[in-house]
This record gives structure tokens, C-alpha cells and sequence, in this order.
């Protein structure tokens, strides 16, 4: 059969065309490694109400594994602050997660869509659900035990931690995504200096219009004003602020912290004299820089961690 002769320019012209049309998801995989972090997708095929392909539509993990000799079972997923509108990658996002490491834990970093990628509300929050879930469904490869998976998060990461603690669900048996089928609730949570309430006169209202915009629903302020949704089946969790803090006010994890106590979870919270806001691991503060060993043992006594052996 013979073809018109510009036929291989015309099919070359379509196949560009398609090209500006339609980026695979699978090019999200692209990604740099960050100081050494394995990096995945966290939604493959492409997140829910992505934008497009770009980097900034393809939420990721930046993935810690402990020395195998230190390794306790134990996982957390890290959601870094930044107002809902950047992420401090380092300082509550590395750092923590080689913390983490040292006791044996495997960390999760969290790079979550936000508002200067182009996303608010609930795209943050899908993304945190997605990344518990993904940690449960994945537990036997990266070495811990499916009831032994939390969650942790600072400043406006801290609020989608405590979002993520009041609305998991317990996942879909029907999805064909086998990922979706999986819990998406964490086993302890670890709030730091955490953005909590909304639409109350210590709210960080940066936050809040990052993730709601300027005239948010009243209905949609309550829904995630996390203080506001604390019910029986949250879990345990652990709280840090300082009394210093003008950026999130330490009255946040207050409000939190007597929600729990209200809904009987058990709960731990700690208020520091000394620290601005954003203090991560506070190594050089003292008083303050007894957070971590605190919080250790807490996850001691949770069970999460092995007791001391220290004296």
C-alpha cells in the first residue's frame, strides 16, 4: 500500500503535540536524592487534583532506613513546617529523621503538596494519609511491624499531623489500589510546636490562609480546628511547645493537649521556658534541648521503643 509522502511529518507533528498534552506519571520518579534519602512517589500514577506533572504536582518520600543493627520495627512519617506554604526540608525534615534513625526508627520525610506549589486544602492532607498508608502497606520492606507506624510533624506540619490523627479511616476493601485498602491511621503521634486550632485568636492565621485562602467556610475552620475533631480512637500522642514561641503560640498544644485528656487519650505535654518558634531539634537551648530524651522515653513507655538499659 502506498502512503502519502507526508504522512511520517504529519504523524511526527501528532506524537510532539501529544507530548504537550500528556506527561506520564511516571516521570514524578525523577527526583533528585536528598543527602543520601531514597525518594519515591507517593502517588504513582498521579496525585488526586494534581495540576499537572510538573515536580510541585508529584508528592514524595524521602525514605531513612536505620543501621540494620539498631533497627527496633518502629517507623515514623515526618511532615516539615512552613506555614502550608514551603517546607523547612532540613532542620524538621532531615535532622529529625537521622534522630530517628539513631533510635532505631525508620523515617519517612513527607514532601507534601502546598501553597506555593499551587495547593491548599486537602491536598496536604491527602498526601499525609497517603504516606501512613503507604508506610503500613510497605511495612515488611522497610523493616517494621504494621501497628508500630506514627507520625510526627512541626509547626503547620504539626497541624496536618493532627489532622491526619483525627481523620484517618480505617481504608477501603474495594479500591483496586492496594495501598488504599490500608489503614491510614497512625499508632502514636509526635506533635512539635504544632499549629492546632483555627479561626481562634491564637490561630497562625499565615497557615490558615495558605491552606483555606483568605474567607474560609466557618464549617470547613471547625472540620479542621484539630482541637475541635479529638474523638476516643485517637492516638497517643506527644507534645513540645515553648512559652517563648510568638510565631504558634503554646496555647495550640494546650487546647490539644486537654482534648485528649477529654476524649481519654492518653497524652504527654511539655512547655519550655526558652525557644523562638521553629527550634527543630534545639540542640543549642538549654532546657529545651531535652525534648528528644524526653520524647524517647515516652516511646519507651508506649512500647514503641525498648526500655533503657541505661542506669
Amino acid at each position: 500500500m502506498a502512503y502519502p509522502r507526508h504522512l511520517p511529518a504529519i504523524l511526527g507533528l501528532l506524537i510532539a503535540l501529544s507530548g504537550l498534552l500528556y506527561v506520564p506519571a511516571a516521570q514524578c520518579q525523577e527526583v533528585d536524592p536528598m543527602w543520601g534519602a531514597r525518594t519515591e512517589p507517593l502517588w504513582p500514577e498521579g496525585a488526586p487534583g494534581a495540576l499537572g506533572n510538573r515536580p510541585e504536582d508529584c508528592p514524595k518520600l524521602y525514605i531513612f532506613l536505620p543501621d540494620p543493627q539498631k533497627v527496633v520495627g518502629a517507623g515514623v512519617c515526618v511532615c516539615p513546617g512552613g506555614g502550608y506554604g514551603a517546607l523547612a526540608m532540613n532542620h524538621e525534615g532531615r535532622q529529625i529523621a537521622q534522630w530517628l534513625n539513631s533510635l532505631g526508627m525508620a523515617a519517612f520525610v513527607v514532601d507534601y503538596r502546598h501553597r506555593r506549589k499551587g495547593y491548599g486544602h486537602p491536598a496536604p492532607l491527602q498526601d499525609a494519609l497517603r504516606a501512613v498508608r503507604t508506610v503500613r502497606a510497605r511495612a515488611e520492606e522497610f523493616g517494621i511491624k504494621p501497628d508500630r507506624v506514627g507520625i510526627m510533624g512541626f509547626s503547620a506540619g504539626g497541624h496536618l499531623a493532627s489532622t491526619v490523627i483525627t481523620h484517618f479511616d480505617l481504608g477501603n476493601p474495594q479500591a483496586e489500589d492496594p495501598i488504599e485498602r490500608v489503614s491510614s491511621r497512625p499508632d502514636f503521634a509526635i506533635l512539635c510546636y504544632p499549629v492546632i486550632a483555627l479561626g481562634e485568636p491564637f490561630t497562625h492565621l499565615g497557615s490558615q490562609r495558605n491552606l483555606l485562602g483568605e474567607n474560609p467556610d466557618p464549617n470547613l475552620l471547625r472540620e479542621l480546628s484539630s482541637e475541635k475533631q479529638v474523638r476516643p480512637d485517637t492516638p497517643p500522642t506527644f507534645l513540645f511547645h515553648t512559652d517563648e514561641d510568638r510565631g504558634v503560640p503554646p496555647e495550640n498544644s494546650v487546647v490539644f493537649y486537654l482534648a485528649l485528656r477529654r476524649a481519654g487519650v492518653p497524652a504527654e505535654l511539655h512547655v519550655f521556658r526558652i525557644g523562638r518558634h521553629g527550634v527543630g531539634l534545639a540542640g543549642d537551648i538549654r532546657g529545651t534541648e531535652s525534648w528528644p530524651r524526653l520524647c524517647e522515653a515516652w516511646l519507651q513507655n508506649l512500647g514503641v521503643l525498648p526500655p533503657s538499659t541505661e542506669p
